[in-house]
């Protein structure tokens, strides 16, 4: 008699079957990862680095006996086992189909495109693609979907549900992609590397918008100005300007913002948040953008050049902004007065004058400005400071307008002009002192 004695470790939770306590233990922390978080909780499962014997409760183990010759079929159960992984079926045609993972095999060709599957009901699934059927409907919203799966994720962001818990945060998600994803900010791996520059991403998504930089492939095109962007995001960030619409309100002044993240960001000039901090100075900034320009001081990499004049720039959208004095482009316009300005920050800080809105407060005095830079400048009153000093006399001055009004002194030039008589001088409010004389 030829016979042989397998252990076979079976899912309590579904059908599947292994050979090995390990490969049962990987099944359920990979397909009924709830479970397996709420085990490794109460105890019953004690490190996922180091297997111990499972519970019985989570597993049924079966002693099979395979025996060719006997004749007594009602006690015999045959298990299929892949010799590559270890993974047990109940029949050889199951295993076949599982095996195509290994060999690479895909019979299932689709007429259409020519992709090829490794099991039919997944060329089934992609032939939805093309022909538009949608049979799985979310009974909330009336979408449709491809794939039951795909509409199993999409009713959890009505029901709230988020099943698959990081053990080293306690953050939630509702895809295992997501918690797999979100795993590498712990662990830090980077498995996507640029081709280019080399340099490493957590997500593949990641990669990809970061190509563009280098191949300058701006997919997506605003329809009101002809603007291009990088990300679709950016692109419906973008529409905004066009439609006015802004959902996003400061607690603290009142001001709205187009955009969730830009409202997070402008939120840390009140409370002082900078958690951005440099590795080479230790100076910290509120935004990452801000860092990464900074940088750039250290590196003196400005890997962006003007086709026109050659000037080279730390940043893409300072290569943008500086493309519109060749161009003449002054894409912001003012609602109020119907000025145009080069940039959105220039527009912002106009407006101001309309609105008589008043964002900066100086801590000494409790004095309002409209900008961030008035405010600076202001403050030396208090503190004394004056950084801009002359070279040739050595007198200091607060403001660096000032300094290049003292060098007039130095130089002899007198660019202000009067158009009356033609007398010059150093200074503008001398000019405009001299042309009353013209007035009266």
């Amino acid at each position: 008699m030829n016979s042989a004695q397998v252990q076979v470790f079976s899912c309590s939770w579904c059908s599947l079957s292994y050979t090995s306590q390990i490969y049962l233990y990987k099944h359920i922390r990979r397909c009924h990862y709830e479970e397996y978080d709420r085990l490794l909780q109460s105890g019953e499962l004690k490190d996922e680095n180091h297997i111990t014997t499972i519970s019985s409760s989570i597993q049924q183990t079966v002693s099979v006996t395979l025996d060719i010759n006997t004749s007594n079929k009602q006690m015999e159960k045959e298990v299929y086992s892949c010799s590559q992984c270890g993974k047990s079926f109940s029949n050889r045609r199951n295993l076949r189909r599982h095996q195509r993972i290994h060999t690479g095999e895909k019979p299932y060709h689709c007429t259409q495109c020519g992709k090829s599957f490794t099991k039919h009901y997944n060329l089934q699934v992609h032939q939805r693609t093309h022909n538009g059927e949608k049979p799985y409907h979310c009974s909330e919203c009336g979408k449709s979907f491809i794939r039951k799966g795909d509409l199993q994720l999409h009713q959890r962001s009505h029901t709230g549900e988020k099943p698959y818990r990081c053990l080293e945060c306690g953050k939630s998600f509702s895809k295992h992609s997501s918690l797999q994803r979100h795993q590498r900010i712990h662990s830090g791996e980077k498995p996507y590397q640029c081709s280019y520059c080399r340099k490493m991403f957590i997500d593949k998504g990641n990669l990809n918008v970061h190509q563009r930089i280098h191949n300058r492939e701006k997919s997506y095109r605003c329809s009101q100005c002809g603007k291009s962007f990088n990300q679709q995001r950016q692109l419906r960030t973008h529409l905004h300007i066009h439609t006015g619409e802004k959902q996003y309100r400061c607690s603290q002044c009142e001001k709205m913002f187009t955009d969730k993240r830009h409202l997070k960001v402008h939120q840390r000039i009140h409370n002082g948040e900078k958690p951005y901090h440099c590795s080479q100075c230790g100076k910290s900034f509120n935004q990452l953008n801000n860092l990464q320009r900074h940088l750039h001081i250290h590196t003196g990499e400005k890997p962006y050049s003007c086709s026109q004049c050659g000037k080279s720039f730390n940043r893409q959208c300072n290569l943008d902004l500086h493309q519109r004095i060749h161009t003449g482009e002054k894409p912001y316009n003012c609602s109020e007065c119907g000025k145009s300005f080069n940039q959105r920050s220039h527009l912002q800080r106009h407006q101001r004058i309309h609105s008589g809105e008043k964002l900066y407060q100086c801590s000494y005095c409790m004095k309002m400005f409209r900008e961030k830079g008035s405010l600076k400048i202001h403050q030396r009153i208090h503190s004394e400071e004056k950084p801009y000093h002359c070279a040739q006399c050595g007198k200091s001055f607060n403001q660096q307008s000032h300094l290049k009004r003292h060098l007039h002194i130095h130089t002899g030039q007198k660019p202000y002009q009067c158009s009356q008589c033609g007398k010059s001088f150093h200074q503008k409010s001398s000019l405009v002192q001299h042309q009353h004389i013209h007035g009266s």
